[in-house]
C-alpha cells in the first residue's frame, strides 16, 4: 500500500527526531539517556540510505535542537519534511508565523511537506490560518494530531470550509493503545484519503524485548516513570511478539513496528542508533497476517494494560 503527502510518494515508515537533542522534551529528559550528535549523524545517512527519507520533528522536541540536528544531516538531501506548530496561550497569526518561521529559517528556507496543528487547541482558529498558508505555498499539506474522532470531525468541516483538506492524522497508537481504532480515527482517514501516522508504537521501547521486570527502563526519565510499573504484567505480549516474529525472522521491536505497518499506517520510529535503521529495512517488507494481527491484540487486550500519555 502505497500513501502519497504533498504529491509525494512517502515511505512505509517516518522517521521521528523526538529523542534528538535534550530540554524538558529531549533524550535525557524522556528516555534517559543523552543523545549523541555523531551516533545521530551515522543513524540518519543509514537511514536515509535504505530509503527512509520522510523524517518528522517538532519544534518543541528538544528545545529546537531535534530541528536543528535534521536540518544539519538533511542538508542537500532530497528528504520529505514533518514539522508542527505547538499552541502556545493565546492564538494570534503571530504566534503561528513566529514558530514557522523559525522552523523553516533552519532548512534554509525549505517548507513543510505537511505541517502538523500538534493539540486541538485554538482548532478553528489555527486550521484557517493553516489553509491561509497552504493557499500561499507556505505548507505543502495540513495534518492533525493527538485528536480524537468528534475533534477530527470539527477539524474536517473548518479546513473544507476554507477549501482544503485534511491530509494527515498523527496519533499515539499501538498494542497497548489501539484508541484511534476504537473511536473511529483510524477508519475515518481510510474514507477521507488521509495518511494516519502511528507515533509511540514501541511505547518508548516498552515493546522492544529489550526492558522487562527484571530489566527496567531508566528509573529518573518520563517513560520510567510511566512504563516500569507496567513491565511485569505486558510479559505475554512481548512473549506473543518474540513468537510471530521468529516465524517472520523479527525481532520483537521489528515485529510490533510491521503489526502497526499491517494495519495499514505508517509508523514513526525514533531512531537514535546505527543498528535501529538497519532494523528498519527488514521490517516494511514483512507484513502479518490477520490471525496474528488478532492473536496480538487479544494477547495485549488480556494483560489489562491501556498505556496513556500525559498529554492526551
Amino acid at each position: 500500500m502505497s500513501y502519497t503527502i504533498n504529491g509525494k510518494e512517502i515511505p512505509s515508515v517516518a522517521i521521528g527526531t523526538w529523542a534528538w537533542g535534550g530540554g524538558t522534551n529531549g533524550s535525557k529528559m524522556v528516555f534517559g539517556s543523552k543523545s549523541d550528535p555523531d551516533t545521530l549523524k551515522e543513524s540518519f545517512d543509514i537511514a536515509f540510505k535504505n530509503g527512509f527519507t520522510l523524517y518528522d520533528t517538532s519544534a518543541v522536541y528538544g528545545m529546537g535542537n531535534a530541528e536543528k540536528l535534521l536540518a544539519e544531516f538533511a542538508d542537500g538531501k532530497d528528504f520529505i519534511f514533518s514539522d508542527k506548530y505547538t499552541p502556545m496561550k493565546k492564538f494570534s497569526p503571530e504566534t503561528v508565523d513566529k514558530m514557522y518561521s523559525e522552523s523553516v529559517e533552519k532548512f534554509s528556507g525549505r517548507i513543510p511537506d505537511i505541517y502538523w496543528l500538534h493539540q486541538p487547541r485554538y482548532i478553528e482558529e489555527t486550521l484557517s490560518y493553516l489553509c491561509k498558508m497552504k493557499k500561499d505555498g507556505k505548507i505543502g499539506s495540513i495534518g492533525v494530531s493527538n485528536f480524537n474522532f468528534e475533534q477530527l470531525q470539527l477539524a474536517n468541516d473548518i479546513v473544507r470550509k476554507n477549501g482544503c483538506t485534511i491530509d494527515g492524522v498523527q496519533n499515539h497508537f499501538s498494542l497497548l493503545h489501539r484508541v484511534s481504532e476504537k473511536n473511529g480515527v483510524l477508519e475515518w482517514c481510510q474514507n477521507n484519503n488521509a495518511v494516519f501516522f502511528a507515533y509511540m508504537v514501541l511505547e518508548q521501547g516498552a515493546l522492544t524485548g529489550k526492558f522487562n521486570s527484571k530489566k527496567k527502563m531508566p528509573i529518573f526519565s518520563r517513560r520510567g516513570f510511566a512504563y516500569n510499573k507496567h513491565l511485569k504484567k505486558i510479559e505475554p505480549l512481548l512473549a506473543e511478539l518474540e513468537e510471530i516474529g521468529k516465524k517472520h525472522k523479527l525481532t520483537v521491536s521489528q515485529t510490533a513496528t510491521a503489526y502497526a505497518i499491517s494495519k495499514g499506517m505508517v509508523p514513526i520510529i525514533g531512531i537514535t542508533k546505527p543498528y535501529q535503521a538497519e532494523e528498519l529495512s527488514k521490517t516494511v517488507s514483512e507484513k502479518l497476517t490477520k490471525g496474528e494481527i488478532l492473536q496480538l491484540e487479544t494477547t495485549a487486550d488480556e494483560t489489562g494494560i491501556t498505556v496513556k500519555a500525559g498529554w492526551e
